[in-house]
């Protein structure tokens, strides 16, 4: 079957927070008058993020906007890391904006140089993502646009990934008709590997730690692709 697309996955495959979320969320609290590391603040807030995503509270979640479950989200990681501020509405607001700003974010070293070299391969490229509004901002700043033929974000879809209708929703987006055309990026077994492939895609699972528990296609850094892709290694 002929390729015709590659789509990727955003934060963990094409760009990540910096310097990091506990360091962001440490010095925004210090400007608000608490003291607290960046350890805490990370180990904190992995633990509501994974609590917020816990499938009952998901079902939840779409009965709020974004903006009120990212509130919620920082408000029970300042809980979890013990920090008690006079304002937290003040320090959610600073955050929600900074992280709309490609001031905290980074594209991995490769991440420009792949998608180009996918586009000059025939292929187009797409981006999918859980992600909120501010996705698009982000994307714009850090001059990624150009690069890619569809933006499909799960807040416009109106589900998520692993959900079958935004890996159909991408497809689309790029005007390809047969799933098995389309190849997906991306850091996430459940989400983007177990996700595409419900929908007939082909995916590869990016394993920047090391090797995972999935037997198909993995790489570590995104340059791998494009051996994969000359290779025809699908």
């Amino acid at each position: 079957m002929k390729l015709r697309a590659v789509t990727f996955d955003a934060g963990g495959t094409l760009l990540y927070p910096h310097p990091s979320v506990g360091e962001i969320y440490a010095a925004a609290a210090r400007r608000h008058g608490a003291s607290v590391s960046a350890e805490a603040m990370e180990t904190a807030f992995r633990e509501a993020w994974r609590a917020c995503h816990h499938p009952e509270v998901a079902g939840k979640a779409g009965n709020v906007s974004q903006r009120e479950w990212w509130r919620d989200m920082v408000f029970q990681t300042l809980e979890l890391a013990g920090v008690r501020l006079r304002d937290r509405a003040a320090y959610f607001e600073e955050l929600y904006h900074l992280f709309a700003h490609a001031t905290v974010w980074r594209l991995f070293p490769d991440a420009r140089e792949t998608l180009t070299a996918v586009r000059q391969r025939g292929l187009k490229t797409g981006l999918l993502s859980n992600w909120d509004h501010r996705l698009r901002q982000v994307l714009e700043e850090l001059r990624l646009m150009p690069l890619l033929d569809a933006v499909v974000i799960s807040c416009e879809v109106g589900v998520e990934k692993p959900h079958p209708a935004i890996f159909d929703a991408a497809r689309t987006a790029l005007g390809v008709g047969d799933p098995r055309e389309v190849i997906h990026v991306g850091d996430s077994y459940r989400d983007d590997v177990l996700g595409a492939t419900a929908v007939g895609m082909r995916a590869v699972l990016m394993e920047r730690g090391g090797p995972g528990h999935w037997s198909g296609p993995t790489i570590r850094e995104l340059a791998e692709l494009i051996r994969l892709l000359d290779n025809g290694d699908f």
